[in-house]
């Protein structure tokens, strides 16, 4: 079950890294709610999965998800760089992160 509650945390991470861009720096105030609230979730989620799993696996895991699902819907929704070295690099933090999977 942490494990389950580490990708929400990650997910969580994701929704409130992509809300920050439609905040206008907290000058919306409903993205900006959604953003807070997806914040809150996510450090929720965080802590109920670092019960058990250790805390520099869980963390790793947590920002890995954070980082490569933005990095994806940053090119999807925002149309930024696929370069061939930025999926490979997105690649490597998935393969680090599978890595601390089965090491924990």
């Amino acid at each position: 079950m942490e494990w389950a509650y580490l990708i929400l945390a990650g997910l969580f991470e994701m929704g409130w890294a992509i809300g920050l861009k439609y905040t206008e720096g907290f000058s919306r105030p409903w993205p900006s709610l959604g953003t807070i609230a997806a914040m809150i979730a996510s450090f929720y989620f965080l802590s109920q999965a670092l019960r058990t799993i250790p805390v520099g696996t869980g963390y790793a895991v947590w920002t890995g998800i954070g980082a490569v699902g933005t990095a994806i819907l940053g090119m999807v929704i925002f149309g930024e760089s696929v370069a061939p070295l930025r999926l490979l690099s997105l690649l490597l933090i998935v393969l680090g992160m599978m890595g601390l999977k089965l090491s924990a």
